[in-house]
């Protein structure tokens, strides 16, 4: 057996007789201090299981039909992996809710190259995502989809972070209502300055797209005004037009498309117009996996959305580590118990998302740990 690192100082130790139990005593050189060596299969156990959770291998294949590794992995189903507050301030932030079931879903907060939050909640409401916001540093610029509540969470949350709205969702709420071969011409225009919106790469164009914009609502202002009677009630005649005016028009007075092209946030390097890496780099892997294991309950896809999160942190803990300081279920059920609402919902949703407080989780930080 080789040597063992002093757990108090690191130095190397020396075999110092046996325990009554017959297990390898060591003692320090260094500082004197006694130890004895034991071997953990935690570290083992868990990799196991995170590397089945990652791929397409079913249970049913692996030997005895995977009731030994369902035995050796049971108690990872029982952790709730939550991330560590590290205060690093991201240039740009990228936000986005996943739903997993009914009343179910998890909000998510990234950055280029790692996961920085989640949070569970039962709808995007402004609690929730100021709840996700408080795991993260503010961030220069967030970009969103535009989920409800998401701007009153971030006035107040962070009143200093520039907000860019994805131009490519913003695209797809014009193509919902004129869809992709308008009838009308003031539609099929329409369509042509959302289209647009996907090719603006410098602020010049940004601004003249503008202007185009102002200009047709002001051309096509009459003709969206007209009404007709539908059983008897007076009706616009053109009311997906004028919905796909309006969410352009919002969008705009709010100044949240082409906040990318701001000379004093792209100086340094070219800024994200859209919400792709939360998309593509986060959203899509977690709905792959989670066909791949389809049948999982509820909390378990839950947990497995955690996993698959906080293993793509910059920062993770140890396997002893994460087994000793991250919260259990009987942790979230002690605390639903003290704090949860006297009402529980009979809605089918986990009954643990109504209010929560994680303060009592890890350690105390400016970032609290909650659950909506």
């Amino acid at each position: 057996m080789k040597s063992k690192p002093c757990p108090t100082c690191g130095l190397p130790m020396k075999r110092n007789g046996k325990t009554k139990a017959g297990r390898q005593r060591w003692r320090c050189r260094g500082c004197g201090s006694s130890a004895t060596h034991s071997i953990s299969t935690d570290e083992r156990d868990l990799k196991a299981f995170l590397s089945w959770l990652m791929s397409k291998e079913a249970q049913v294949d692996m030997p005895g039909q995977g009731r030994t590794f369902r035995r050796r992995t049971s108690r990872f189903w029982g952790i709730w992996p939550m991330p560590e507050a590290t205060g690093e301030v991201h240039k740009v932030v990228y936000v986005d809710g996943i739903y997993l079931a009914r009343n179910v879903c998890v909000l998510i907060a990234c950055s280029d190259e790692h996961v920085l939050a989640w949070y569970l909640c039962r709808a995007e409401t402004a609690r929730a995502w100021k709840a996700l916001m408080a795991y993260v540093a503010p961030p220069e610029m967030v970009v969103t989809d535009g989920g409800s509540g998401f701007a009153k969470a971030c006035r107040e949350a962070w009143p200093d972070t520039r907000v860019q709205r994805c131009v490519f969702h913003a695209f797809c709420q014009v193509r919902r209502y004129t869809t992709s071969r308008p009838n009308l011409q003031a539609g099929v225009e329409l369509y042509a300055l959302a289209r647009e919106l996907l090719r603006l790469e410098t602020l010049a164009p940004a601004q003249w797209w503008r202007e185009r914009f102002v200009q047709w609502c002001g051309f096509w202002c009459d003709f969206l005004e007209e009404r007709s009677t539908v059983d008897g009630r007076s009706v616009y005649t053109h009311e997906r037009l004028r919905k796909a005016r309006s969410g352009l028009v919002a969008l705009s007075n709010q100044g949240t498309l082409f906040t990318y092209l701001d000379p004093a946030l792209s100086a340094e390097r070219p800024l994200p117009a859209t919400n792709n890496r939360i998309e593509g780099g986060v959203n899509a892997p977690l709905r792959s996996m989670l066909r791949n294991h389809r049948g999982m309950s509820v909390t378990r896809r839950i947990k497995a959305v955690f996993w698959w999160c906080y293993m793509r942190t910059e920062y993770r803990l140890p396997a002893s580590q994460i087994l000793a300081r991250m919260p259990t279920d009987d942790d979230v059920d002690m605390l639903y118990e003290l704090y949860g609402s006297a009402v529980r919902p009979d809605d089918g949703a986990p009954q643990w998302g109504d209010g929560l407080v994680w303060s009592e989780f890890h350690h105390a930080t400016v970032y609290p740990y909650a659950v909506d």
